[in-house]
């Protein structure tokens, strides 16, 4: 058999999930929160490649012996490629540092302190056939029947019935949220679509705007960006992110009539936000409260995928904390 055919991974749409009537007609799968990766098992060599087509191959070793495990089949398999804290929870932040390393002794230390473990949901290709066309219900079964679990490769179980068992499943266990699938679709690579729908679990946090960045294409001339921060446990305000996302064109014209009475010539943040933030950075007084929603925070007390809720005139901004300050007002419960 020849060289198997390169695919692109197929991508879900945001949304929310099916409707009771529908619940039948839909599988449910955990998101899990780390990199997306096509994993093509040839004479059994693995090689991994990202989802904009890149060759990872080098980054994720402890991977390679998943290509002997598949009984000597020539697979295509698309998955996620994720990685856990010391906790034991799953974690993008400590995924992080194998993402773009290259070298062998450096990738080799990385293993040893954060494995990382490969959750296989598809199947794309079986030796000589394309089995994109099939419906998920028959992929699925194909995967069954092709993956035994490793050490470091999983194949994540799919909830049938009630998707928000499944959902509430993944709020429990800190996870991203479900990718809810119809069973009677194929894989369609390198598009998104309903058929795959991504339904999100969000935190709220109340923020302090402490600037803003000029828009470009549709919101040229006007906001484009929050740049958000919270006070730490010493009274600093600290940057915890940006946000572009979420507002409405009255939320704009609204933000920008006030903010720009509070304009100031330099940041209000006490450590310098990241160049590529403060680039352009148009600076105001911490006065504005608001609140956003959000996926996780970060390592570094950075909120992942905010989206911007509303104004808080009911908050001052001494009372705003950042995630993680050990004082003052915790961050909202679902608000």
């Amino acid at each position: 058999m020849g060289r198997l055919p390169s695919y692109r991974p197929m991508l879900a749409q945001l949304g929310p999930l099916p409707p009771p009537a529908q619940h039948d007609l839909w599988s449910a799968e955990m998101k899990w929160d780390g990199v997306r990766g096509l994993a093509y098992a040839e004479a059994g060599a693995l090689r991994l490649m990202s989802r904009n087509g890149r060759d990872v191959t080098l980054a994720y070793p402890e991977l390679y012996p998943m290509a002997a495990a598949l009984g000597g089949r020539d697979v295509v398999l698309d998955g996620e490629i994720v990685a856990f804290d010391d906790a034991g929870r799953l974690s993008f932040g400590a995924l992080a540092p194998r993402m773009h390393q290259r070298n062998p002794a450096k990738v080799a230390e990385l293993v040893r302190a954060v494995p990382v473990t490969y959750m296989i949901f598809d199947v794309l290709h079986v030796d000589d056939r394309s089995v994109v066309r099939l419906p998920y219900d028959e992929r699925r079964e194909l995967l069954e029947g092709l993956v035994t679990p490793g050490f470091r490769w999983q194949l994540p179980v799919a909830f049938g019935g009630d998707p928000r068992a499944a959902l509430e499943a993944s709020r429990a266990l800190g996870l991203e949220g479900v990718v809810v699938k119809r069973r009677d679709s194929p894989y369609r690579p390198g598009r998104r679509s309903a058929d795959w729908t991504k339904v999100k679990n969000f935190s709220h946090l109340e923020v302090v705007v402490g600037g803003w960045k000029p828009g470009a294409g549709r919101r040229s001339g006007r906001i484009g960006s929050l740049l958000l921060g919270g006070h730490d446990s010493g009274g600093r305000l600290v940057y915890v992110g940006h946000v572009g996302t979420g507002f409405t064109d009255a939320m704009l014209t609204a933000l920008r009539e006030e903010l720009a009475p509070l304009e100031r010539p330099g940041s209000p943040f006490a450590v310098p936000v990241p160049r590529e933030f403060a680039r352009d950075a148009r600076w105001v007084e911490p006065r504005l409260v608001g609140e956003v929603r959000y996926a996780e925070v970060t390592g570094d007390g950075r909120l992942r995928h905010p989206s911007w809720r509303g104004l808080r005139p009911d908050l001052s901004p001494g009372e705003v904390r950042a995630p993680g300050a050990s004082l003052g007002r915790a961050a909202s419960e679902g608000a």
